[in-house]
């Protein structure tokens, strides 16, 4: 299955090491160039810099084409936008967003 993961942080990369060692095509869009670099230079070329609640950026990610996209950035407004645009915009079937703040979770509901 073709994955988008949104953020490569604490969360994101061992996530991304997780998927691709069971054989999913998975793709990270990161906001921080230096930290994309460390992926592409640790994984291969499954990191994209961009910022994962922007339309144009998750197109240019293969979104059209994606199972899944997960959401794994330190806000969950920005979780919660790179769902929903995943999801309504390129008909993405499943999204999975992290849910930092525990107040957020009636938001996600």
């Amino acid at each position: 299955m073709y994955i988008i993961i949104v953020g490569c942080g604490r969360v994101g990369y061992p996530l991304v090491r997780a998927l691709l060692g069971l054989g999913h095509e998975v793709l990270v869009v990161e906001r921080d160039s230096r930290r994309c670099q460390r992926i592409v230079e640790e994984l291969g070329s499954v990191g994209q810099v961009g910022d994962g609640t922007e339309p144009a950026v998750l197109k240019s990610a293969g979104a059209g084409r994606a199972g899944m996209l997960i959401a794994t950035l330190g806000r969950d407004e920005d979780n919660l936008a790179a769902c929903q645009i995943a999801k309504h915009l390129f008909r993405v079937n499943k999204t999975v967003a992290v849910v930092n703040n525990p107040q957020s979770d009636a938001l996600f509901k």
